[in-house]
């Protein structure tokens, strides 16, 4: 059916498709899968994104209401798959092991902030998780399909060469059949720029919140501390 539609004098892009050489089919196929992979880490990202902010609000309410954070920390399990906690856990974990040492007992709270700075760049990185795969689909598929127009433009005047006559006719199936890897090339790319650049903005703006949310535990730990200090 597929071949009988490729000869046929209808336009069309399964005509076109039939019409490319063996290399351009098989990047149009390449550029199929790069195109679902694509939306599928744009719509991935974009729930993950939006769960762990809700997440982060919720548990920011519950320390919030929290008299004493050290406290808290003492008597409650935080859940690491909740980026807020984690930083909470590793800066008050951190805290409380440089205080059953003596000897760096006045230090607490630098290790408390050195801590949280490590886990803010840890958080970071699981932001950014998946980005750099976006990333390449939208530089590499225009070349990819800029590879598949020059392959079956060239495989086209190829053909002319050896044939016997040469015309339009002869010549603009091959020419349709190898754009259609340039146009194959910009429909995953158009779409995969759009949700890269909003993905990258939301993400900027959730790894900005990180760091005000660490900078709060960290002026919230060393007031703490130096009250406990003061009795």
């Amino acid at each position: 059916m597929f071949l009988i539609l490729a000869q046929s004098n209808d336009s069309g892009l399964l005509t076109y498709f039939f019409q490319s050489n063996v290399a351009g089919r098989l990047i149009i196929l390449a550029l199929g899968v790069f195109s679902a992979l694509a939306w599928t880490v744009m719509i991935g990202k974009a729930m993950e994104l939006n769960q762990l902010f809700k997440l982060n609000q919720r548990f920011e309410a519950t320390i919030n209401q929290a008299p004493s954070l050290l406290q808290l920390a003492q008597k409650k399990a935080f859940n690491e798959s909740i980026p807020y906690s984690a930083l909470v856990k590793a800066a008050t974990q951190s805290y409380f092991r440089a205080v059953e040492l003596e000897s760096d007992k006045k230090n607490a709270v630098s290790h408390a902030e050195n801590a949280l700075q490590r886990a803010v760049a840890n958080q970071s990185l699981n932001y950014e998780r998946k980005m750099v795969l976006l990333a390449s689909i939208v530089t590499g598929a225009p070349f990819m399909g800029l590879l598949g127009t020059v392959w079956g433009v060239m495989d086209a005047f190829g053909a002319i060469g050896l044939g016997a006559s040469a015309s339009i006719a002869s010549l603009a199936p091959g020419v349709s059949g190898a754009l259609l890897t340039t146009v194959a090339g910009l429909l995953v790319a158009i779409p995969s720029v759009f949700g890269y650049n909003f993905l990258l903005s939301l993400t900027k703006k959730r790894v900005i919140e990180i760091e005000n949310f660490a900078s709060t535990v960290a002026d919230r730990i060393e007031l703490e501390d130096a009250a406990s200090r003061s009795y």
